[in-house]
């Protein structure tokens, strides 16, 4: 039987999104993403983070420094108690300067890719996963790949979160009570 999983999207929910983090020194942590990501898996979620990394594309930081800084990022979950099962990155954007990553990519939020790859390799079920994002094109990809619940993490005007979003929080601890 395929697992439901927490899909988590990573700059603006697992860490503080300061715009194109590619080292430790500017990756923190969001409060509350602990208690969060160990409250699923209690009840058992599989974990993954799905994120569009276009900073590899835009030369910012190499995607071995992503890849570095991502087995940091899952030693510090594990510290916390919580297993992830995979980590998705797409390092593609049409408006790269590295002629290696400049293209369009199935992969890239908001096309589903890297949800439908995740819901292969880690066998997930879709349609009872969770997929928590910070941006539009967070929901518009869980809501194309079958993700029945789409949680919009926002602090903006609800009368302006997008269509495809099927709630919305403020703080990720508002989130816990609702995964059961």
């Amino acid at each position: 039987m395929a697992h439901r999983a927490l899909l988590l999207d990573r700059d603006g929910v697992v860490n503080v999104d300061y715009g194109y983090v590619g080292d430790r020194s500017r990756f923190t942590f969001m409060d509350g993403i602990f208690p969060l990501a160990r409250h699923a898996m209690d009840r058992g979620f599989r974990i993954a983070v799905i994120t569009n990394q276009s900073g590899i594309a835009r030369g910012y930081f190499s995607e071995n420094a992503f890849l570095e800084l991502t087995g940091w990022m899952r030693t510090v979950f594990q510290a916390q108690g919580v297993d992830l099962a995979g980590v998705f990155h797409c390092p593609y954007h049409r408006g790269g300067t590295v002629e290696r990553y400049a293209r369009d990519s199935f992969w890239r939020k908001p096309n589903p890719g890297m949800i439908l790859d995740a819901a292969r390799r880690l066998d997930l079920d879709l349609a009872r996963s969770v997929f928590l994002g910070d941006q539009p094109t967070d929901m518009e990809a869980a809501r194309a790949a079958g993700v029945e619940r789409r949680v919009l993490l926002s602090s903006g005007n609800p009368t302006t979160e997008p269509a495809a979003a099927t709630s919305v929080i403020r703080r990720l601890e508002d989130m816990i009570p609702t995964l059961r």
